[in-house]
């Protein structure tokens, strides 16, 4: 962690839900996702300061990835869809630093 970080690395989940009927992170179990990381990274032992931030986040503009979520200071953007891949990119990225290559979401992927 550098002087200037308050946290080592932070996790934002896009929860947005759209009422327009058009595809978002909402639609695809993103709340179950956020809760489910939060819960797991408290559980390591990995939240607070100098370490992890879990963060609700609205619309990441990657809607045609969804869900998604983003690490910093990596900007590594995931794609996830069940709780076991939440799993992978706790132990292997937030506590080990190694993001998940097939969990990225692929970069031309926007709105």
């Amino acid at each position: 962690m550098t002087a200037a970080s308050y946290y080592q690395r932070h996790i934002f989940f896009c929860l947005n839900q759209r009422d327009s009927g058009e595809a978002s992170c909402g639609d695809h179990g993103a709340q179950a996702a956020f809760d489910h990381c939060k819960k797991r990274v408290k559980a390591e032992g990995l939240a607070g300061p100098g370490q992890v931030r879990v963060n609700k986040a609205g619309c990441l503009d990657r809607c045609a990835a969804g869900p998604v979520a983003v690490v910093y200071p990596e900007a590594v953007w995931y794609t996830y869809v069940d709780l076991a891949d939440i799993d992978e990119i706790v132990e292997s990225h937030l506590k080990n630093g190694e993001p998940v290559e097939r969990l990225r979401t692929p970069p031309h992927l926007g709105r």
